[in-house]
């Protein structure tokens, strides 16, 4: 997905990494430099929202159970790849 627009970070990028901020996993700069994104992309924040709203969904479903890692990294693998074709490429600002 793309807005069309010209930003510091692909909307692609943030999108992949959402999880991650909205977990809390991203370092200080990512951190910044998504919540920068989301804050002037229109798209991106909406696609966020649903993230979010997911998230928030299964919290309440799964009664706070934890996934294993193992599993939960194999996921976010199959994430990444489905979203960017056969490129699994972890997130990297440009």
């Amino acid at each position: 997905m793309s807005c069309g627009a010209s930003h510091n970070i692909d909307c692609r990028k943030v999108l992949d990494a959402v999880f991650l901020y909205l977990d809390g996993e991203c370092n200080g700069s990512d951190h910044s430099l998504i919540r920068a994104h989301l804050d002037e992309c229109s798209p991106c924040l909406r696609e966020f929202g649903v993230e979010h709203e997911v998230k928030m969904l299964v919290a309440r479903t799964c009664g706070g159970e934890r996934a294993p890692d193992s599993l939960r990294l194999s996921v976010m693998a199959r994430l990444r790849a489905a979203r960017s074709g056969a490129d699994a490429a972890e997130f990297r600002p440009e």
